[in-house]
């Protein structure tokens, strides 16, 4: 029997129960709850109350019971013969609440088993030959049985978790090969008479079992009292001018309360899609409850009426998704570019293509559910098929043609240019909705039931996506701050939040395109529930070694990684500005005890995080052990440079402001890092030096201990020179220079004869060594000035001769 891939695609697994089982009345309140579930609500996930730890023998009896299944299941499975689809789905559905279970009974009993392991350590290893009190060896004995019991009963569930999916990877195997075994079955072709000579002869059949379902149909709305049915229709008149209100309230809270740009768009679009799916989602659970309180319903019916809560959903959020993206009434808010022509041609589809998917789910269980024959399933497929062909031909010919006037008359039709992947997209659509009905004529109805289908779940997708990367993009740029354009030249440089919105919005961006094209990939015969049970797989974590990962705890650990770092930064500038210039400490050593707080603080935001991520630092032993090979011959020269920036912040031979020599370079120490050193040279330029060459060369520390700059200078002069003058008038240079020091005094000395020259030697000192090359330059200037006025020559005798002769 042909089946439709449609249940593939839309069809909700047995079990799942979309909401909570409310009463009567408090839709109000329901809607709210909808509002802030919504996600739950897309997904399928349920919203279970909070549960205490069951008794051990409850947990023997649910483990027991699943297990009985999980063997039941498997020689099933083995049997000759073929099992039917829904079967399949049925046992797929049993098998992975057996799983569901037995993990949530792992994941409860693991922390009592820790907290008893806790309590036998603080009891103590017992000592050979002595004798404890009966007190404690009676607390160790039940201790040590209520041990065994739980690790059995862990491991049993455990055990049960990996059995029960390796046989719902079987089902899925199963289903897969006969869904590519039903796409290449063919049957008569619809234009051939004896099709229809055979849809002519089951369908009494078909139609007196589809009239006994509407029969328990009708019955049971006959069972609701009209005071009932009264209150329903005022509940959906409510829910819909609710549904009127709180779009227009979320309007204008969005225009005046979210920031300017994109983000107004992105966030109304989001809350419009979650309003349209809330909507019919509230008004048939409200039908079902009312159905199920006042009548009987038998299976099959209960569970139509169930998947048809999960089908409103699907079918609500095609609507809200096409009417948020198109906006054909407020061009302003619109997100994709979308020409306003284009937009109010295609307000229909959203809708249509919704009410189309809502029926193929609907007719798809419907026909199985009445076991119909294989002519009444080829028929069905074939009309779900040939109206979702009509309706995306549609679409996509009002789309070429507006193109077309676009082209002819640019004045009064406006068309941007398609960039190629959507013209491929477009060309690709074209090309599988005409070979969906080329296979629908030649009798290949499950291949172009599927291709066409195919066809509408990839553009949900892909809108989806697109919706989601905007809006994450648009929250990290309006929370962190990140601009495109900045209009002050110094924030041309990068910025920490703006890095941080980029990256965050990067992963935001990757993880939903992995997702999406996960969506699109899925092998044949795989469906959402198979997709959400790989995701739960991927939520209680992937082992590496000893090590489970998982992403709530890989996202926790990124938490306090961030919070730990802004932590120590604010600390740090506390420190640095208010703080260290309270104490005693030199500007010098209060920039290096910032900064190895700094780097204390990011070792202990890196452990914090590891040990949120669950990785014990002793589980990091092993990666430090197998890096230590790199990093003795790789990475030597970087760890030898960042120790030795420890050792200069700890032992302080030189600090920030020293003016220090090192090779015949001088310069002031503007910055220690963790590598290298930053110098200031005279002519303003910076000299990087790797702190290693501070620890293993010579360096000339000059303000280490002496703040004060020395100023010396020798000066020659002829042997006839009045030896006390001259030394008289060069001291009087340095007393008058306001620079020069009274203490220590300026001294002159006599530093010997050069052959015919008297040598002085007269020092100073200064209140900086920086000053002291322009003190010098200024002293000999005024010594110079001071000798000539009295007559002090420094030339020898017979140049001073010669420039008398000179002289007119």
């Amino acid at each position: 029997m042909i089946r439709s891939p449609s249940r593939i695609l839309f069809a909700q697994p047995r079990g799942e129960r979309i909401g909570a089982q409310a009463g009567r009345g408090g839709f109000l309140v329901a809607w709210l709850l909808g509002l802030m579930l919504c996600a739950a609500l897309l997904s399928g996930t349920q919203v279970l109350a909070a549960q205490v730890n069951p008794e051990p023998a409850e947990v023997q009896r649910t483990l027991d019971a699943a297990r009985v299944q999980v063997d039941k299941t498997r020689k099933l499975l083995q049997a000759d013969g073929p099992i039917p689809d829904a079967e399949l789905i049925r046992l797929r559905d049993e098998i992975q609440s057996v799983r569901a279970d037995a993990g949530g009974l792992a994941d409860k009993l693991e922390p009592e088993l820790a907290g008893v392991q806790a309590r036998l350590q603080e009891l103590g290893t017992p000592v050979p030959g002595v004798v404890e009190a009966a007190d404690i060896a009676e607390r160790r004995a039940q201790l040590e049985k209520a041990r065994g019991a739980l690790d059995g009963q862990v491991k049993l569930a455990r055990l049960l978790a990996v059995e029960s999916g390796q046989v719902s990877a079987d089902i899925l195997a199963l289903r897969r090969q006969g869904f590519q075994a039903r796409l290449g079955e063919r049957t008569a072709s619809v234009l051939n008479d004896r099709f229809w000579r055979d849809v002519r002869a089951e369908m009494p059949a078909d139609t007196s079992r589809l009239a006994l379902l509407a029969g328990q149909l009708r019955q049971a709305a006959a069972g609701v009292p009209a005071a009932m049915w009264l209150a329903l229709a005022l509940v959906t008149l409510a829910l819909v001018v609710i549904r009127i209100w709180l779009g227009r309230i979320f309007l204008r809270l969005t225009a005046s309360r979210v920031p300017a740009g994109r983000l107004r768009r992105s966030f109304y679009a989001v809350a419009v899609v979650v309003l349209t799916v809330v909507t019919p989602v509230l008004i048939a659970q409200s039908v079902h409850f009312a159905l199920h309180d006042n009548a009987p319903l038998s299976e099959i019916m209960g569970d139509l009426l169930k998947g048809m809560v999960g089908a409103l959903a699907f079918g609500g959020y095609v609507a809200g998704l096409g009417q948020a993206l198109l906006s054909p009434d407020r061009p302003s808010w619109r997100l994709p570019p979308v020409p306003d022509q284009l937009a109010l041609r295609l307000r229909w589809f959203p809708w249509l293509l919704a009410v189309v998917l809502v029926l193929a789910w609907l007719v798809d269980q419907l026909a199985a559910a009445l076991d119909a024959s294989l002519v009444s399933t080829v028929v069905i497929n074939a009309g779900v098929a040939l109206a979702l062909c009509l309706v995306l031909g549609v679409a996509l010919w009002r789309g070429e043609r507006l193109r077309r006037l676009a082209r002819r008359d640019p004045e009064h039709f406006s068309m941007p240019a398609q960039p190629w992947w959507l013209s491929t997209l477009i060309a690709a659509a074209w090309a599988t909705v005409g070979l969906s009905l080329l296979s629908l004529l030649t009798g290949y109805v499950a291949l172009g039931s599927f291709l066409i289908k195919q066809v509408a779940w990839t553009l949900v997708v892909l809108c989806s996506a697109y919706l989601l990367i905007a809006l994450v993009d648009d929250v990290f740029s309006a929370m962190l701050g990140a601009r495109a354009e900045r209009d002050d030249s110094e924030s041309s440089l990068p910025r920490t939040r703006d890095q941080a919105a980029v990256l965050l919005a990067g992963l935001g961006r990757v993880a939903i395109v992995l997702l999406a094209v996960a969506m699109l990939l899925a092998p044949f015969g795989e469906g959402p529930s198979e997709l959400a049970d790989r995701a739960s797989i991927l939520s209680r974590g992937i082992a590496i070694g000893a090590i489970s990962i998982r992403p709530g705890a890989v996202l926790q650990g990124l938490l306090v990684f961030v919070l730990a770092l802004v932590a120590v930064g604010m600390i740090k500038r506390w420190l640095a500005d208010r703080y260290l210039p309270t104490t005693g400490l030199d500007p010098g050593m209060r920039v290096s005890a910032a900064t190895l707080f700094g780097y204390a603080g990011f070792v202990l935001a890196v452990a914090l995080a590891l040990v949120a991520v669950g990785i014990g630092l002793e589980r990091v032993a092993w990666v430090a052990s197998a890096l230590s090979v790199g990093i003795g011959f790789g990475l030597q020269a970087v760890v030898q440079n960042f120790v030795s920036g420890l050792i200069m912040l700890a032992e302080r031979p030189v600090k920030v402001g020293d003016w220090v020599s090192l090779g015949g370079v001088e310069g002031d120490i503007r910055r220690i890092n963790a590598r290298a050193t930053e110098i200031q040279m005279g002519d303003r330029s910076t000299l990087i030096v790797p702190n290693s060459e501070f620890i293993t060369k010579t360096v000339r520390n000059i303000t280490h201990t002496n703040p004060l700059g020395l100023v010396s200078f020798k000066l020659p002069m002829p042997l006839d020179t009045d030896a006390e003058l001259a030394q008289r008038l060069i001291l009087n240079a340095f007393e008058d220079h306001d620079s020069v020091l009274d203490a220590p005094a300026p001294a002159v000395f006599l530093d010997g004869v050069d052959g015919k020259n008297l040598v002085f030697n007269a020092t100073g000192y200064v209140a900086s060594p920086r000053l002291a090359y322009g003190v010098r330059s200024a002293l000999l200037f005024d010594v110079l000035k001071r000798l000539r006025e009295a007559g002090v020559s420094m030339l020898p005798p017979v140049l001073q001769a010669d420039a008398m002769d000179r002289a007119p």
